[in-house]
C-alpha cells in the first residue's frame, strides 16, 4: 500500500504572479510521477561588433531564465488499476488533457494571459509558466476515444525576475516592469505596451544590453525602467 501514500507531481495555476492561496484556480495532478525531469540553463552571448574591428569574441548579454522539462503519462487502458482502485477518479484521457490544458495555456481574462504556475514534487518547487507542451495520443478504442497520452512539457522560470535582474546589475530601486517575451513580441511593441509609443525601444535594447533586438526569444525577460532614468 505504500504505492499509494507516494507524493504526486501536482502544478497549481494562480491568476495572479504573486501566487497566493487565495489566486488558486485551480491544479493538475499528475497520475504518474515522471522517471525524470530535466532542467535547462543558458547563457546567451552576443559577440563584439566595433567598427573596423576584427573582435568576435563572446560578449556576455544575459542569463536565460531556467526551463523545466517535463515527461507526463495519462493512462485510461485501466492497467493502473491494480484491482484496488482506480487512481485519479474517473475522467477520461481527454478530459485530462483539456484540464491541463484549461490550467496551463489558456488564456486567463483577468490579466489577459496565461495562468502563472508553480510545479511542486518533493524537493522541487518552480514557480513558472507554459513555454510549451506536445500531446502525443499513443492508443485508442475502438471509437477512437483516446485511452493513453504522454504530454511532453517545457516550463519556462518566471522566478524573482527582479530579483535576478538586480543581481545582474541592470535594475535600480525604481524598477516598475518586468516582462517574459512572448512569441511575437518586438521591442517597439513592447514599447508601445509599456509606454505608450513605439520610439523607445533602443532605450530599452541600450537598459538591457541586448546585442540583437531584432530576435527577441520567448521566455526572455526584459525590464522596462523608468523614462526620467539616465
Amino acid at each position: 500500500m505504500a504505492l499509494f501514500k507516494l507524493e504526486k507531481l501536482k502544478i497549481n495555476a494562480y491568476s495572479s504572479v504573486a501566487r497566493s492561496t487565495a489566486e488558486l484556480v485551480g491544479t493538475f495532478e499528475a497520475m504518474f510521477n515522471p522517471e525524470s525531469f530535466k532542467r535547462s540553463y543558458e547563457i546567451m552571448y552576443g559577440r563584439g561588433q566595433g567598427i573596423g574591428s576584427t573582435d568576435q569574441s563572446a560578449v556576455y548579454s544575459q542569463n536565460r531564465p531556467s526551463d523545466l522539462n517535463l515527461n507526463l503519462v495519462l493512462d485510461g487502458t485501466g492497467v493502473h488499476d491494480m484491482g484496488i482502485a482506480q487512481l485519479g477518479g474517473t475522467k477520461t484521457v481527454q478530459e485530462r488533457v483539456d484540464h491541463f490544458l484549461e490550467l496551463t495555456f489558456k488564456m486567463n481574462g483577468e490579466h489577459h494571459g496565461p495562468n502563472y504556475l508553480r510545479v511542486e514534487w518533493g524537493a522541487l518547487n518552480f514557480s513558472c509558466r507554459l513555454g510549451n507542451v506536445d500531446v502525443n495520443y499513443t492508443s485508442f478504442d475502438r471509437d477512437g476515444k483516446a485511452l493513453r497520452a504522454e504530454l511532453d512539457v517545457t516550463f519556462i522560470s518566471d522566478t524573482e525576475v527582479e530579483k535576478r535582474l538586480r543581481e545582474e546589475n541592470r535594475s535600480s530601486p525604481d524598477l516598475t516592469h518586468t516582462r517574459l517575451v512572448c512569441s511575437g513580441d518586438t521591442l517597439p511593441l513592447l514599447s508601445k505596451e509599456m509606454y505608450g509609443s513605439s520610439q523607445y525601444y533602443l532605450y530599452i535594447a541600450n537598459a538591457n544590453r541586448l546585442d540583437d533586438f531584432r530576435n527577441l526569444k520567448p521566455g526572455q525577460a526584459i525590464f522596462f525602467p523608468p523614462l526620467d532614468q539616465p
